[in-house]
C-alpha cells in the first residue's frame, strides 16, 4: 500500500477507490507530519476543490496533521488552488496542501503539497515525503470536531485578502472605463466566486455557464481547450461578448476565447502577457518557460533585449528559475502562468484578470494584439498529441527513447537533441518536437512547433510512426 502514493509533476494524483483511498491519504498525511515534526514546523494550511471526496479528504488529512500536534488552518469552503498557495505565502507557513486533481478526469483526485512562499513542493521535498512513508508505523488521528473545539484546527477564510491582492495588482480603473461584457466558464470548478467578484468589481458585465456543482464536470475533462470550450466559443460569438474565459477544475490554469470565437492557445496567452508587460507597461525582465512551451517567447525576449530560460515540465521548476533570475513571467503550454511579485505558482484567476486589463489598457482586442506580435516575431504553430500505453508498452518506449536514444529520420534537418526532460529534437529551421511521459496521467505526450501547422503535424506523425504508437 505504501508504494501507492507516488508524486508526479503536479503532486500525487490517483483514481478514486483504487489508490486514492482514505488509508493512503492518512499514510501520506502521517509521513508529511513526521517530516514537519523533524523540522520543528508546527503550522499547516489545507483547502479543497469541488471534486468528489475533496472536502472529506481535506478533513481526513487535517485530522492526521492535527493528531500529531500540528496546528491546521482549514479553509472551510471550496477554494482555488492559487488562493491556498497565496494563504501559505502570506501566513509565512512552511507547508500547505490542496485536495485536487486539477485538470485530470473526474474519477481522479489528489494532493498538491506547497512549501515556503506558497510554491509547489520540489522533487527533493516530495522524494523525502515518499521516504517518510516507508517509516510510518502508527497513524495518529484527532477527530475533526474535537480538533476544532480544542483549537488544533482553526477555520480560515482567505477570500477577501486574495481578491483584494489581485484587484490591487491590476489597473482596475482602466477596466472600469471599458465596461466589458465577459462570459465565464468555470468548467464546474472553483473559479466562479473569485473571478466573478474581481470582474464585477471592475464593472464588467459577467455571465456564467457550467457553474453548478457537478463532480463529473458535465462529462467533460475539466481542462480548458479548444475541444472542451465549445459552448463558451459559440456563446461568445452568438451573444456578442468581448471575451470568454474558461478555467480548469482548481482554477490554476485558463483558456481564452476571443471576440471572434477563436481559441487563444495558452502559448499565445503567455506571449500576449509577456509582450504587454514589456511594451505597454514598460516592465523588464526575462521569461521562464518549460521545454514544451512556445519558442515565440524566446523571440519576444530577444526583441526586447531580455533572455528566455527553458526548464523541465513542472511548475516547481518554473517558479524556482523565476526566483533565481528575477524573471518577469513564467508559464507553460498547458495554461498555467504567474507574474513576478505574485505567488510562486500558477494562478488562472490572476492571469485572466491581467488579460482583461491588457484589452482595456491597449484598447485592442486579443486578435489585433496577436497579429501585432506575429508581424514582429513570426508565426509559431503547435501540434499536440497524447498516446496511452500499458506497462509493457511503456518499457518498450523507454528503451527506444532513453536507453537506445533513437529518433526518427525526420523530414527536417536536426540541429541537436536534448534529454533534459523527455526527448526534445531541435531542427535547424527553428522548429522542434518533444516526446515525454506525462507526470500526471499514463500518456506519452508528443508536441511539435513549426512555422506552419502542417509541418508540426508532419513531424508528429513521423514520431508516431517511428515509435509505432
Amino acid at each position: 500500500m505504501k508504494k501507492m502514493v507516488k508524486f508526479g509533476t503536479g503532486g500525487w494524483r490517483a483514481i478514486i477507490g483504487e489508490d486514492f483511498i482514505k488509508s493512503n491519504l492518512q499514510l501520506l498525511s502521517q509521513g508529511l507530519a513526521n517530516k514537519m515534526i523533524a523540522e520543528n514546523t508546527n503550522e499547516f494550511i489545507i483547502g479543497y476543490d469541488r471534486r468528489f471526496l475533496s472536502e472529506k479528504s481535506a478533513k481526513w488529512m487535517a485530522e492526521v496533521i492535527a493528531g500529531n500536534g500540528i496546528k491546521v488552518y482549514f479553509i472551510n469552503r471550496i477554494a482555488p488552488t492559487p488562493m491556498i498557495m497565496f494563504s501559505a505565502k502570506e501566513m509565512k507557513l512552511k507547508y500547505g496542501a490542496a485536495i485536487t486533481a486539477s485538470h485530470n478526469p473526474a474519477d481522479y483526485n489528489g494532493v498538491k503539497i506547497f512549501t515556503e512562499g506558497g510554491r509547489d513542493a520540489s522533487a527533493e521535498v516530495t522524494n523525502e515525503i515518499e521516504k517518510e512513508l516507508e517509516k510510518v508505523k502508527d497513524i495518529k488521528v484527532l477527530d475533526f470536531d474535537k480538533a476544532i473545539n480544542n483549537g488544533t484546527i482553526v477555520i480560515h477564510n482567505p477570500f477577501n485578502d486574495y481578491i483584494d491582492t489581485i484587484i490591487n495588482l491590476v489597473d482596475i480603473e482602466a477596466i472600469k472605463n471599458k465596461q466589458l461584457k465577459i462570459l465565464l466558464d468555470p468548467m464546474y470548478g472553483v473559479s466562479k466566486t473569485s473571478l466573478q467578484t474581481i470582474l464585477m468589481t471592475a464593472r464588467c458585465e459577467v455571465e456564467l455557464i457550467h457553474d453548478r456543482h457537478d463532480t463529473l464536470f458535465g462529462g467533460r475533462l475539466p481542462s480548458p481547450s479548444a475541444q472542451t470550450l465549445g459552448r463558451l466559443t459559440n456563446d461568445v460569438v452568438e451573444k456578442g461578448y468581448d471575451l470568454g474565459i474558461g478555467t480548469d477544475g482548481d482554477a490554476d490554469r485558463l483558456g481564452i476565447i476571443d471576440e471572434k470565437g477563436n481559441f487563444i492557445h495558452p502559448n499565445d496567452i503567455m506571449a500576449l502577457l509577456y509582450y504587454y508587460l514589456l511594451k505597454y507597461k514598460k516592465w523588464s525582465g526575462p521569461v521562464v518557460r518549460n521545454l514544451a512551451t512556445t519558442h515565440l517567447l524566446d523571440r519576444i525576449a530577444e526583441g526586447f533585449g531580455e533572455k528566455c530560460y527553458e526548464v523541465p515540465v513542472g511548475f516547481k521548476h518554473i517558479s524556482s528559475k523565476m526566483e533565481e533570475t528575477d524573471a518577469l513571467i513564467g508559464g507553460e503550454s498547458s495554461g498555467g502562468l504567474t507574474i513576478r511579485g505574485h505567488i510562486k505558482g500558477k494562478d488562472g484567476v490572476f492571469a485572466a484578470s491581467l488579460l482583461v486589463e491588457m484589452i482595456c489598457v491597449t484598447n485592442k482586442h486579443l486578435s489585433k494584439l496577436l497579429d501585432e506580435i506575429h508581424e514582429q516575431f513570426g508565426n509559431f504553430e503547435m501540434a499536440e498529441h497524447g498516446f496511452g500505453f500499458d506497462i509493457e508498452e511503456k518499457e518498450r518506449l523507454l528503451n527506444i527513447l532513453y536507453t537506445e536514444k533513437q529518433v526518427p529520420e525526420f523530414s527536417f534537418e536536426v540541429d541537436r537533441v536534448s534529454y533534459m526532460d523527455g526527448v526534445k529534437v531541435f531542427f535547424k529551421n527553428g522548429g522542434w518536437i518533444i516526446a515525454r511521459f506525462s507526470g500526471t496521467e499514463p500518456l506519452l505526450r508528443v508536441f511539435a512547433e513549426m512555422d506552419s501547422i502542417e509541418k508540426a503535424e508532419k513531424v508528429c506523425n513521423e514520431m508516431k510512426e517511428f515509435l509505432n504508437i
